[in-house]
């Protein structure tokens, strides 16, 4: 608790290192290892995966040359970052020190934290589906084990490989009852979108579940983000625009498809991606589904009304402050905002991420759905 406020941080992050998703790997994982040391790296936490970054080299106002991924190329962001941190986290928290996360969390005065996997998650969608799979299943392994310190403040969101939506939907059926899990990352490998019938057994089981979507942005690695290539190779602009755009190509989609219809308890949730685009964003959604009716599938309702009936929700960054907070009340209202920080990542403001929060004018109502009255919901937790 921090000033009487229940603090529920809807974007916290792990790892894993690679050598930990080994530890936790079937026999198959570990013997096919050798298959994947082309993407290994050493960073600052050990061993990572580094699957085709896209490099993002050019410097302002310069001429521009041929960019190309590499596999097991540097990350893109490595040494291009700034730190907000105001102190320092506990070693090893993004790794296999919960405890030591824990005692991040009473310091902030977090009262949950839902955790997300490093980029590897979603970059494995381009190898080998079957070794892909492995790795998702050592990665939900390891993050029920790493919050079973505490599952009712650690919640996790677990992965669910969209090239397999067999294995997926009976991999959420298994873990549904875990306490920890809040929430599914769909991995949606390049060219499969959200409205493919075959994904209807993913969409079944965490429709029976009632567990949400999380959608966290990405860019540098595949699946890449919408016009990746075409982003004039700045990689301030890239990521200024992937976040959004990819969350703005999803939501998109949920909305106009009759995906909600069909799963009547489906959320869908985003973090790191910002959320002053999502009033105006919706607005022009309902604009063209109106404009372009006849294109599209039945609906029971508007992309507006299905945001009200608590559907659609959306971490707010640290960085875009009450105006744009304020905004967004303005025209959606304030059922779709929820606390996000970055932690342990050097974008929060770690110990001060609630604090800073906290001290924006916004109504007091207001301010406890942003901090945890809204993810109550969106997580299965009111």
């Amino acid at each position: 608790m921090r000033n009487g406020y229940r603090i529920i941080d809807t974007d916290t992050h792990v790892g894993p290192t690679a050598d930990i998703l080994y530890d936790y790997g079937s026999d198959a994982l570990r013997r096919r290892r050798p298959e994947l040391a082309p993407y290994e790296f050493q960073g600052r936490d050990g061993t990572g995966l580094s699957i085709s970054p896209y490099p993002y080299k050019r410097a302002m106002g310069e001429k521009g040359d041929a960019a190309a991924a590499e596999r097991g190329g540097t990350p893109s962001l490595k040494g291009q970052t700034g730190s907000n941190f105001r102190g320092q986290p506990q070693p090893g928290v993004s790794g296999t020190n919960s405890a030591g996360r824990l005692l991040d969390m009473d310091t902030e005065g977090r009262d949950v934290d839902v955790i997300i996997p490093g980029t590897f998650a979603n970059a494995i969608s381009v190898i080998d589906h079957d070794l892909a799979t492995e790795i998702h299943a050592a990665y939900n392994r390891y993050i029920v084990d790493y919050c079973s310190p505490d599952p009712s403040r650690l919640k996790a969101t677990v992965l669910a490989p969209g090239w397999d939506p067999t294995w997926a939907a009976t991999e959420i059926r298994r873990l549904a009852d875990e306490r920890c899990v809040a929430a599914v990352t769909v991995v949606l490998p390049e060219g499969l979108p959200i409205d493919d019938p075959d994904l209807h057994p993913i969409w079944e089981a965490m429709d029976d579940a009632d567990l949400p979507i999380l959608h966290h942005s990405f860019f540098y690695e595949p699946p890449y983000f919408p016009g990746y290539r075409d982003i004039w190779g700045h990689i301030a602009v890239a990521r200024a625009a992937a976040h959004p755009w990819g969350a703005q190509r999803l939501l998109g989609y949920a909305l106009l498809s009759g995906l909600f219809d069909r799963f009547p308890n489906l959320r869908i949730g985003f973090a790191e991606c910002s959320a002053g685009w999502l009033p105006a964003w919706l607005v022009r959604l309902e604009g063209q589904a109106d404009y372009l009716h006849a294109t599209l599938a039945p609906r029971k309702q508007s992309p507006l009304e299905y945001t009200a009936s608590g559907r659609v929700f959306c971490g707010v960054d640290l960085y875009e402050g009450p105006a744009i907070v304020r905004s967004i009340i303005e025209v959606i209202g304030d059922g779709a905002i929820m606390f996000q920080s970055d932690y342990p990542h050097d974008q929060c403001y770690f110990p001060e991420s609630t604090d800073e929060v906290l001290g924006w004018n916004i109504p007091e109502a207001s301010m406890r759905k942003l901090m945890s009255e809204n993810a109550e919901r969106y997580l299965r937790m009111a």
